[in-house]
């Protein structure tokens, strides 16, 4: 259910709690902490204080705090018992439908990192791929015990922001989204390419797989961005766009098969609240691309 903001100021601390205190996982002491410090200006602001309570405590109710997530991929995700957050957000990636040997990786990774580090490893993984959160599992556990901490608890801060723009609606809205368009210009004829396929994949491993289709309107852009109103994955892709046909469409001599059929720009993305533009320029024998904006 989502919430206004000028709402939660002026409910009574209950219905204020009852409202945003799953926010932080099985911590409903964050909620009740800020509760008398409001109003707040804006959503971020509320955010901000919530963490601020989170960072302030006492060193043995943060680690507390940290042993109540649950583990990615674990067993409580298979017996179903996560929170409904939890669930949500490691289904967002593919982590309740792993094969057999994928689970057994992710439970020693598991196993290991809570025996070097006494408490679960924690990602926001709708920030990432599966294959961009198996290497940030990998990286982390080489982190000396304070540095792990520290990073727990920032990932803490981006599950949370997440849950509460999900949440809570109002002035100040935290920046949780990413955005990544494409457009393509024909630059043989020197205008946008209309009616062009254009289809996304994500890489897991070697396997690419298809998460969206679109087609280039008048203006060589899709009506919609290929990813948006969501954070973008960190993870690597591939753009495959289909110039074969735009170019027989126009009537151009071509060999048999074409020189360019379909033209695959394989990029990655580091940063999911960015913007990624990636178009492509293309003749029937040539094409480049560039990260635009």
């Amino acid at each position: 259910m989502m919430h206004t903001l000028a709402d939660l100021n002026h409910a009574a601390s209950a219905d204020f709690c009852a409202a945003v205190g799953e926010t932080f996982e099985l911590a409903p002491w964050v909620a009740e902490t800020v509760a008398s410090k409001r109003p707040f200006a804006s959503v971020t602001a509320l955010h901000e204080a919530m963490m601020g309570v989170v960072r302030a405590a006492p060193r043995e109710r943060q680690l507390k705090f940290l042993r109540g997530h649950p583990d990615l991929a674990g067993k409580a995700a298979r017996a179903g018992t996560l929170t409904d957050d939890s669930r949500r957000e490691q289904a967002s990636v593919g982590l309740d439908s792993l094969s057999e040997m994928d689970f057994q990786r992710f439970h020693r990774l598991n196993d290991a990192y809570k025996a070097k580090f006494g408490f679960p490893f924690i990602v926001c993984v709708r920030r990432h791929t599966r294959d961009s959160t198996l290497d940030q599992f990998e990286r982390r556990l080489r982190h000396d015990a304070a540095g792990e901490f520290a990073t727990a608890l920032q990932e803490i801060f981006f599950i949370t922001r997440l849950r509460m723009a999900a949440k809570v609606t109002g002035e100040g809205m935290p920046r949780v989204n990413g955005r990544l368009s494409t457009h393509v210009l024909d630059t043989h004829a020197g205008r946008p390419a209309v009616g062009i396929a254009v289809e996304l994949y994500e890489f897991a491993g070697k396997q690419a797989h298809l998460i969206a289709t679109a087609v280039t309107n008048a203006d060589g852009r899709t009506d919609a961005p290929l990813i948006g109103n969501r954070p973008l994955p960190i993870g690597r892709y591939e753009l495959q766009f289909a110039v074969g046909d735009h170019f027989r469409s126009r009537g151009i001599e071509q060999s048999d098969p074409p020189f360019l059929d379909i033209v695959p720009l394989r990029f990655s993305i580091a940063e999911p609240e960015g913007h990624y533009h990636v178009p492509l320029l293309c003749t029937p024998w040539s094409y480049s691309t560039y990260r635009g904006s």
